[in-house]
Parts: structure tokens; C-alpha cells; sequence
């Protein structure tokens, strides 16, 4: 993402890489469609019972090939009525490609986590990005070409890595299946989709909720002022995603102790408050801080646009503190089986951005989008904590709340006055900021990382 990625959209310049960014989302829109639960229904099931494994192959790769088809059609359906010419269909086709062998390779590495092969899974799990790495660093630094670097190589180079990761992965379930020949089974392909449907609404509102921006960007913004402004909200946005991931880790890890605890009627409060406590003093050291040092950071990863993409960037990373909040509730209403209400406050969410974007991308471009991203999600998590606080009867700890508060001022200040520390020593003095922002979370009692593992140590056993 920082290395190969960033490279080539200071390669390609703004314009190039926010076409690719701007079709690479669209065609993650419906990405729901290749999967609709089936790989988690799969590893789960794998699982507890190995000797189901040839069964239930040789009948889900039809499944998978069959959704991969509604897919295609639906993508390229959505594709022509917005507008895509031929150059930009082609690109898409390719990315459809991609998103199928992408869902593939999951597929197959549930089987092989399912049956805890666990060091061949973490290989496989690597192989396409290691392969990304090589094949990228040849096109861009082995001079095997005199000619410019183009983004439909990039686009190709992940083509060839996922091919070969699927193939090496298929060859590895295929031996432990002992697969012969592929098995239609209608009943089972309707049991897994009807339960898969609910999380399968939920992902693709929440796909869209937070993949549309770019795609509006490219179409609402006349020539190729769009790709431009799409390529600048993509090197804002990449930053945003990396930082995305430890939230959704922490999610990861929330979901099944939630559930279990849930289960057992055992007080969920204090887990939660850890881990709410935990995720947003990172939450708010990260956004804040993005904040007040986006030019140098920006600056830092790109040659181009810096200013502009500082700005977008300034406000997205500051929308990571309402995700890390929903990362947290969303996923405890999720645990709690209420997807109904998850469902209507993403489709809410969904159509406020929209709206939004098509009032203030025309005016204000890129940071319009931003603008529409930190208001959604702002307000979309605190629907998702006033609702949590209604079904789980949470009584209001306004000590706490007001310690969260006194947080963030003092990050505010703790960052206006680290620009001044070290003068012409950025980095430095961004360093410093964090050594400090940790060091006064720690004194208002908000990092305790030992009370979160044990809670979590004791609950698993």
C-alpha cells in the first residue's frame, strides 16, 4: 500500500491512478455477490467436520462460479447505465476478473484454515501480495521497458498474482478433498444464501457507504478534472484504509466475545467500555494528528497535489475516529443478532452520502466528498451508541465521558504546540506528539491494555 502502491500513482500521475481508483471501487460495490457468506459459513463448518470437505467443494465451486456470473452481469449492467465507454469497460472487465479470483482464493483458504493448516493458509495468504511486490518492482525497476509506466500494467500484475495464488491454492484443497467432479446441490445452495442474506444486505450497504465516494467523484466532475479529483481523495483515502485495518482487527477479535458473552448472559458493559476506551484513545491520537500534520504527511508519500490531497486528507482521517466508534458498537449490535436496525441505519447512511456528495462534490470536489464521508459517519455512530445504549440498557457514565473529552482537548493542544518543538524537524516533532498523547492517556486511565487482555483471556476459556 505505501511502497508498490504509492509508487505508481506517483508514476501514473493523479488523473491515471483515480480512473483505476474510481472503476477499482466500482467494481467492489457488489463484490457481496461473489461470497454471500459462504466463506465464513465454510471455514466454521470445515472446521467441526473435515470429512465434509469433498461434499461441500465440489458443490460451492459451482455455487461460486454461478455467483461470480450474476456478478459480472450486474456490475457491467450498473457500469453501462452510468456511463462507461469502452476504454473504461475494458478496465472494469479486468477488475471483475480480479474481485472473482480475489473471493476464490478466500474460498479456498477457508478450507485450508478449516482444517488448520494454519502455516499453509499463512503462506497462501501472502503469496498474491509477494508476487504483487515482484512483478511491480520488475515493471518499475528492472528496466525491462523504455516505456512510461501505465496503470493497465498494474491492473495486469494483479491478474497474474491471483491466478497463479488460486491455482496454487486449488491444487492444495483439490489433494485434501481428493475432488473428482463438480455437484449440483439446489437445497444447499438455498440454505446457505438464506442464511447469508441478512450479513449479505448488511456488507453490500456498507460496501457501498464506503466505496461510492471515488466513483461519484469520476462521474459527477466533467473530463478529466473527475479522475484527477478521484486520484486525490485515493492518495488521502489509502492512508485512511491502512489505519482502517487495526480497527477492523480489533473488530475481529470483538465479534466472537461479544457473541459468546451475549450467550451466557454474562455483563458485557465493562468489555465494552475496554475496548471503546482502548479504540478510540488510538482513534483520536491518529485523526487528530492527521489532522494538524496532513501537509507534511502527504508530502512525505507524494509528489503531486500535496496541498489538495492534504486537505482531503485532513478531514477523512478524522472520520477514523466515528468508524473506530462503530467498529466497536456496530460490531456488538451485530453480535446481538440485531441486523435489521444495522441494516436501516446503513441504508440511511448510504443515502445521506449520496445526497450529499451529488450537492457538494460539483462545488467543492474531493473535499466536498470528504466532507459527505466525516458527516455520515459521524452521524451513523452515534445512531449505532444511542441504540446500543437502549437495547443493552447502558447507564451513562458521564466521569468517563468527560475524561474522553479532556482527551482530545489535550491531544488538540499537545499538537498545536508540538509544530513548534523541533523547527524544520517535522518528524520530530510528530513523534513527540504521540510520545505525549500516549503518556496523557495513560495519566486519565485510558490506555490499560493488561485489563483488556485479561477480560479477554478469562472469557475465552
Amino acid at each position: 500500500m505505501l511502497g508498490i502502491d504509492r509508487t505508481v500513482q506517483n508514476m501514473v500521475g493523479a488523473a491515471d491512478y483515480g480512473l483505476y481508483f474510481a472503476i477499482f471501487n466500482f467494481s467492489f460495490l457488489f463484490n457481496i455477490l461473489l461470497d454471500f457468506g459462504i466463506t465464513n459459513f465454510n471455514n466454521k463448518n470445515i472446521a467441526q467436520n473435515n470429512h465434509l470437505l469433498n461434499k461441500h467443494f465440489s458443490s460451492i465451486v459451482i455455487l461460486k462460479l454461478m455467483l461470480a456470473v450474476v456478478f459480472a452481469i450486474i456490475t457491467f449492467t450498473f457500469g453501462l447505465i452510468v456511463g462507461y465507454n469502452s476504454h473504461q469497460l475494458s478496465m472494469l472487465g479486468w477488475m471483475v476478473f480480479n474481485q472473482f479470483l480475489i473471493s476464490f482464493v478466500l474460498y479456498l483458504r477457508s478450507n485450508i484454515s478449516g482444517l488448520l493448516l494454519f502455516k499453509t493458509d499463512s503462506i497462501v495468504s501472502v503469496l498474491d501480495r509477494t508476487l504483487m511486490i515482484i512483478f511491480c518492482s520488475i515493471l518499475i525497476w528492472g528496466n525491462v521497458t523504455n516505456e512510461k509506466f501505465q496503470i493497465e500494467w498494474f491492473i495486469y500484475a494483479q491478474t497474474a498474482a491471483y491466478i497463479i495464488t488460486a491455482i496454487i491454492a486449488f491444487i492444495i484443497v483439490k489433494r485434501k478433498s481428493a475432488f473428482t467432479r463438480l455437484n449440483w446441490n439446489r437445497p444447499f445452495f438455498v440454505m446457505i444464501i438464506k442464511q447469508s442474506f441478512p450479513f449479505a444486505i448488511l456488507a453490500l450497504l456498507m460496501t457501498f457507504y464506503n466505496r461510492i465516494d471515488s466513483v461519484m467523484l469520476e462521474r459527477l466532475l466533467p473530463n478529466t478534472q473527475g479522475d484527477e479529483q478521484a486520484g486525490i481523495y485515493a492518495s488521502s483515502y489509502r492512508l485512511l484504509d491502512a489505519t482502517n485495518m487495526i480497527a477492523y482487527l480489533f473488530a475481529v477479535l470483538l465479534l466472537p466475545l461479544f457473541s459468546k458473552m451475549i450467550k451466557n448472559g454474562d455483563e458485557i458493559v465493562h468489555i465494552v467500555k475496554l475496548s471503546f476506551k482502548l479504540l478510540i484513545t488510538l482513534a483520536l491520537i491518529v485523526g487528530i494528528g492527521s489532522f494538524f500534520y496532513s501537509i507534511e504527511l502527504m508530502g512525505m508519500l507524494y509528489t503531486n497535489h500535496v496541498q489538495e490531497s492534504a486537505e482531503v486528507f485532513k478531514w477523512l482521517m478524522m472520520g477514523f475516529i466515528a468508524v473506530s466508534t462503530t467498529y466497536v458498537f456496530g460490531t456488538l449490535l451485530t453480535a446481538n443478532g440485531n441486523l435489521k436496525e444495522l441494516n436501516f441505519i446503513a441504508a440511511t447512511g448510504m443515502l445521506l452520502n449520496i445526497s450529499l456528495n451529488f450537492i457538494l462534490i460539483p462545488r467543492l470536489e474531493a473535499v466536498g466528498s470528504a466532507y459527505s464521508s466525516i458527516i455520515t459517519q459521524f452521524l451513523s455512530a452515534i445512531v449505532q451508541v444511542i441504540f446500543a445504549q437502549k437495547v443493552f440498557k447502558f447507564k451513562i457514565d458521564y466521569r468517563f465521558l468527560m475524561s474522553i473529552l479532556a482527551f482530545a482537548i489535550g491531544v488538540i493542544i499537545i499538537n498545536v504546540f508540538s509544530k513548534h518543538f523541533i523547527e524544520d524537524k517535522w518528524i520530530y516533532n510528530f513523534i513527540g506528539m504521540v510520545i505525549l498523547s500516549i503518556v496523557f492517556a495513560s495519566f486519565l486511565k485510558l490506555l490499560n491494555f493488561k485489563s483488556l487482555l485479561t477480560l479477554i483471556q478469562n472469557k475465552s476459556k
